[in-house]
């Protein structure tokens, strides 16, 4: 439970930083979403060739991991659009409502018992995140966007979750991650060339922002989540990754002069609660 813990504090610190590397990018957020997969596919290359993880693939888990991959890349392509349209505490906290819909999802699709802790800590978690937007999300045009845009990323990293929940029960953690990072950058790729959205050109030190991207919110951050989906249901990990908007305020308050407000402290506190009152289910 002890290394559990560690890990998932772990992947909430690295999934924390996403949201300032993209605001500091000057790209297009299907080309950002694009390079990041991409980056995090080619440092799990060398693995995947040495342990030869298409082995014990059979057809019906391959339709699965391309399932996934798709989520995967429709997430990243509706929260990181929704970024360039609203503040960071808005659209993590509108893609931080994924709880409702994963619990749902793992009631109808996996047979997950929902518990009266499991849903207490769904409805304080999910709370701290109104909290914490209360007094930052504006009615005009552009937000109303982004704030759709962050939804949609809700429901599709949802679907993510589900599908690793149930893959990752007797799949190894490689196996898993490489094909479905890759599946999402392939998909990814052929979106930014259907939207014409050119890949090179960019600053130097945006192209280090695309690593970055890969390598701490990606490689550490999602693949610390998709190891847990072994050991803890769908439902108790997205309940922890809410961790992240409290992370993601914070970092944005420190580096993109983004205003703290008491809301945004209660609801950090809330979401806290409720994670530890969902892990205490487990």
């Amino acid at each position: 439970m002890a290394r559990l813990l560690f890990l998932l504090l772990i992947g909430i610190s690295a999934a924390s930083t996403a949201s300032i590397f993209v605001k500091l990018c000057d790209a297009p957020a299907l080309i950002i979403a694009a390079y990041r997969m991409i980056f995090a596919s080619l440092l799990l290359t060398p693995l995947a060739i040495y342990h030869r993880i298409w082995r014990d693939w059979s057809k019906s888990e391959i339709r699965w991991l391309v399932l996934s991959g798709i989520f995967l890349s429709l997430h990243f392509a509706f929260w990181i659009g929704s970024l360039k349209y609203t503040s960071v505490a808005s659209s993590v906290i509108l893609v931080s409502t994924h709880p409702i819909f994963v619990g749902l999802g793992s009631w109808l699709f996996l047979g997950e018992h929902l518990g009266v802790k499991l849903i207490s800590g769904i409805g304080l978690s999910v709370l701290g995140s109104v909290l914490i937007g209360f007094g930052d999300i504006s009615i005009s045009k552009e937000a109303l966007v982004g704030d759709g845009l962050a939804l949609l990323g809700a429901i599709t990293v949802s679907g993510y979750f589900l599908v690793g929940r149930r893959m990752r029960r007797a799949q190894n953690l490689l196996a898993y991650v490489f094909p479905v990072y890759a599946i999402a950058g392939l998909v990814l790729i052929i979106f930014a060339f259907l939207f014409q959205n050119p890949f090179f050109g960019y600053k130097p030190s945006t192209y280090l922002l695309f690593l970055l991207l890969a390598l701490i919110p990606q490689l550490i951050g999602h693949t610390a989540f998709n190891w847990a989906l072994k050991y803890i249901s769908a439902s108790l990990v997205a309940i922890t990754i809410l961790g992240e908007p409290v992370g993601s305020t914070i970092l944005a308050y420190f580096v993109l002069g983004e205003e703290l407000t008491i809301w945004k402290v209660l609801g950090g506190i809330s979401i806290f609660i409720g994670i530890l009152v969902a892990l205490w289910r487990d």
